[in-house]
């Protein structure tokens, strides 16, 4: 059976809106009423209607969230800091993949502003490069906020990792390690954070006196294992000096690794490897990957508290600015890097 606010009023014998306020903590309701309405419903099993809650509040307690992945590491990494804020505030997060699809991702945002959820967090796909979809939200007066893979051009708050200092921070370490031909596996042209890692890598080699070579660097499509090993393949066949090289992602690198390992060559010994993410295969694979560290559980939940904040602040009509977040990122050193002999 529904327990009702009725069944309540009835079980005490008191009206239905002395319960309502009683259960709203109403102070013009004695402590004691408060109270025995309180033991009285948890008794009985009551649970608040949230559909009539919510077409009061005008709000659904629902949040949007499309990712490109979900299988993928950081970004499972990023859903579980995102929900667990979101349940702290009584937050329904609805999830959506988009598989890296800008016409899949254009359905989905649609989706979700059919459904009036109240908020939408997106890492965008490979394949966006039109933000008609982005605009269209934002000026619906939806609070919408972007993280890890973003457009730089859209008014909205971002959580993300300098991804071009990062990139420079791996390209260094290899430089400073004994490196002289380093390569890149990048990702796609189109995300941001794909241009900023070139950028960080092509910087780090100019500072160092170190020529860039654009045929060291290898255009990634989909950022999968295979490719690692593709690509990895390609390497040896092309470019045999080649000593260290710079991954986009975890994924590619332990690729790369797993087809070195079948040629033959020796890593770090013969060349030197280092990804980017921290995924957790990389600390279990042989050798070890050394990776730069992308905090995906710390972006989740400052991903989340900006969403519920500039939520607050348009139910409150309170002017809010927008704010961008950049968390730092660690080196992690492990076995598929070692100083090369001079």
């Amino acid at each position: 059976m529904l327990v009702t606010l009725k069944h309540i009023a009835e079980e005490l014998g008191i009206s239905i809106t002395t319960v309502s306020k009683a259960l709203k903590e109403y102070p013009d309701v004695s402590k004691k009423t408060r109270k025995l309405v309180r033991e009285t419903a948890a008794m009985l099993n009551y649970k608040p209607n949230t559909f009539a809650v919510n077409l009061r509040t005008k709000e659904s307690k629902t949040i949007g969230l499309i990712i490109p992945e979900i299988v993928h590491h950081f970004f499972s990494s990023v859903v579980k800091g995102i929900v667990s804020q979101a349940e702290k505030k009584g937050y329904l997060v609805i999830t959506l993949q988009s598989n890296e699809s800008y016409e899949l991702e254009k359905k989905q945002l649609n989706l979700l502003a059919n459904k009036r959820v109240d908020g939408i967090l997106i890492s965008l796909a490979n394949g966006t490069a039109d933000y008609k979809h982005l605009k269209e939200i934002i000026e619906d007066d939806t609070p919408l906020v972007m993280f890890d893979k973003i457009a730089k051009i859209i008014k909205c708050s971002k959580v993300i990792v300098d991804d071009r200092k990062a990139a420079y921070k791996a390209t260094q370490h290899l430089i400073d390690i004994g490196c002289k031909r380093i390569a890149h596996f990048r990702g796609p042209l189109l995300p941001q954070n794909s241009i900023d890692r070139f950028l960080g890598y092509k910087q780090a080699l100019t500072d160092n006196n170190i020529l860039y070579d654009s045929s060291l660097v290898y255009l990634l499509n989909d950022m999968s294992f295979e490719e690692g090993k593709l690509y990895a393949k390609e390497l040896l066949k092309n470019h045999k000096d080649v000593d260290g090289i710079f991954i986009n992602t975890d994924l590619v690198a332990i690729g790369a690794i797993a087809e070195f390992n079948n040629q033959g060559i020796k890593v770090p010994e013969q060349i030197n490897v280092i990804g980017f993410s921290n995924w957790f295969m990389a600390s279990v694979i042989s050798p070890s990957l050394t990776t730069i560290n992308q905090p995906g559980f710390e972006m989740g939940k400052k991903a989340f508290k900006l969403l519920y904040k500039e939520i607050r602040y348009k139910k409150e009509k309170r002017p809010f600015n927008y704010k961008e977040i950049v968390l730092e990122t660690d080196l992690i050193t492990r076995e598929s890097t070692k100083p090369l002999p001079f």
